[in-house]
């Protein structure tokens, strides 16, 4: 009787087990579909594709032309990756499911920048991310700090005047700028100018360029971008982390050795300078975090957290204003009459007297709508920071599983020809047609990802717009640009590995204001 009772019970646990499987298959089977996607191979996906084919963003969005589809699912290891270009999509995935994709993946150089994830922009959802966004929304990226910031940008803008006024100066280089170096180290310094206080971290050049710090620390932001996100194998086989295949812990580690050589010992001197009371009051960022304090009047930040903050700070303001300044002037070059149409607006705003500010932005709709037709047609990075999604969700009719990777591709969007008239023509007119009145930069409908929306929006939009504006009004402004003696144009090739050109930008330049501008941004 016992045998027999063993028996059934393990006779209705077998037939458990299939009701349940056989439940499981059939909610599978009813479930919408995986985004249309590429055959994979058991356990490492399309892995082997994604090796052969760099670089990856290219070989995805040249998958998702020959499947005509405007999202897609690529299976790397046990990960989804979804990719989109889409702007409804998008907007679904940052605006109407934004709670289950507002976290980020664990990455390996994500890892090491933010000492852990101690920062804001790369860290996944959870309390530490929550506390960093309070810091950023409320204390960091505030109107109130943003116009006590004022004379330091201001200072930065004059610099820059200067800087290439001193190339035309040079009887040596007759005006020829590397306008690549030019905007990135505008960027570098003007970050440095509001975190630390001081554009330089060395004594810097004679005629008023980057030094040997500078560059090293320039350079060491941009190694580390090129491998942020950059689909490394370990990112979706976590055991072959060790192995660094893709070489980009090596890559990272010592480009954040440099980059951390020069901030960190900045960080700490003015730590001690608080401690000691040789400080009493708030010149800059740097001062701003460390002198927060939480509920029971203690430091709010640590040390590393605050070394990780500003870690990502300069990350984030170093590349998209740059490349977006580069691309728009040599896309203006080769075109005069657009050239000819932002002098203009220039000259009836702000006139020849004086240099263009900040004040003068709301009235440049040409000039924006030229850098807005920059980040449209040449973003620099092909995808946003990832997203990773925290429950199963369906979007536009499609399973998307949970902790899946969700992309929005940059070039996808800003090119798609459903969206676009003439999608790889530099036409700044369409955007002020499209917006009528004031042209800005982000565009909330995604068709182009400038600056992204949602929980995981970027939070410096208005410090972003700012500096990418006053960068190509001053150059604008202040020079008239053509190519270099012998060449007819600029080549517009873009490089294999992002959005960049693929060669830096060689333009002459000579003033087309009054002298006395130019003095006077020399005694500034």
């Amino acid at each position: 009787m016992e045998t027999i009772s063993k028996l059934e019970i393990l006779a209705l646990c077998l037939l458990s087990l299939i009701f349940f499987k056989l439940k499981s298959i059939k909610r599978r089977s009813t479930a919408p579909p995986l985004p249309p996607g590429p055959r994979a191979f058991p356990f490492v996906g399309s892995l082997p594709q994604m090796l052969r084919n760099k670089p990856v963003s290219r070989w995805i969005l040249n998958l998702m032309q020959q499947l005509n589809t405007e999202i897609a699912c690529i299976k790397l290891g046990s990960v989804h990756v979804i990719s989109v270009t889409s702007p409804e999509l998008s907007r679904e995935f940052l605006k109407k499911h934004d709670a289950s994709f507002a976290s980020r993946p664990d990455n390996l150089v994500a890892r090491l920048v933010t000492d852990r994830y101690r920062g804001l922009v790369l860290s996944p959802s959870g309390s530490q991310w929550k506390k960093m966004r309070r810091v950023m929304a409320s204390e960091v990226l505030t109107a109130s700090v943003f116009e006590r910031l004022h004379t330091k940008r201001c200072e930065e803008a004059d610099h820059l005047v200067r800087f290439v006024y001193n190339q035309w100066m040079n009887p040596d280089i007759n005006g020829v700028v590397n306008l690549r170096e030019t905007t990135q180290h505008y960027c570098g310094n003007m970050s440095r100018k509001m975190v630390f206080g001081e554009g330089f971290f060395g004594p810097g050049m004679d005629d008023e360029g980057p030094g040997m710090e500078e560059r090293e620390h320039v350079d060491g932001l941009f190694a580390i971008l090129s491998c942020l996100y950059a689909f490394g194998v370990a990112d979706f086989v976590p055991w072959l982390e060790f192995l660094d295949l893709d070489g980009h812990k090596r890559i990272v580690t010592s480009a954040l050795k440099n980059v951390r050589k020069y901030q960190d010992p900045a960080i700490d001197k003015r730590m001690e300078m608080w401690n000691l009371g040789h400080k009493s009051e708030e010149d800059d960022i740097l001062d701003l975090l460390i002198n927060l304090k939480n509920a029971e009047n203690e430091p709010l930040l640590t040390i590393r957290e605050i070394k990780a903050l500003i870690l990502e700070i300069m990350l984030a303001t170093v590349d998209n204003p740059s490349n977006a300044a580069e691309w728009a002037l040599a896309e203006m070059i080769n075109q005069p009459d657009l050239l000819a149409k932002a002098c203009e607006e220039l000259d009836n705003v702000v006139g020849k007297k004086r240099l263009v500010q900040e004040s003068d932005i709301p009235k440049l709709n040409y000039l924006k709508a030229c850098l807005k037709e920059s980040f449209r047609l040449h973003p620099l990075a092909p995808f946003n920071v990832p997203h990773t999604s925290t429950k199963d969700t369906v979007v536009g009719g499609y399973t998307i599983p949970e902790k899946s990777y969700v992309i929005l591709s940059r070039p996808g969007l800003g090119q798609n020809p459903r969206i676009w008239d003439e999608p790889l023509k530099f036409k700044p007119e369409r955007h002020i047609f499209y917006e009528q009145t004031r042209v800005v930069l982000v565009d909330h409908d995604l068709r182009i990802l400038s600056f992204s929306t949602g929980r995981r929006g970027c939070p410096g939009i208005v410090l972003g717009s700012t500096m990418s504006t006053i960068l190509l009004a001053r150059l604008i402004q202040g020079f008239s640009w053509r190519p270099p003696l012998g060449t007819n144009n600029i080549d517009l090739a873009e490089s294999r590995d992002n959005g960049a050109l693929a060669k830096p930008l060689i333009a002459h330049a000579t003033p087309r204001l009054d002298p006395q501008v130019y003095f006077q941004s020399m005694q500034s």
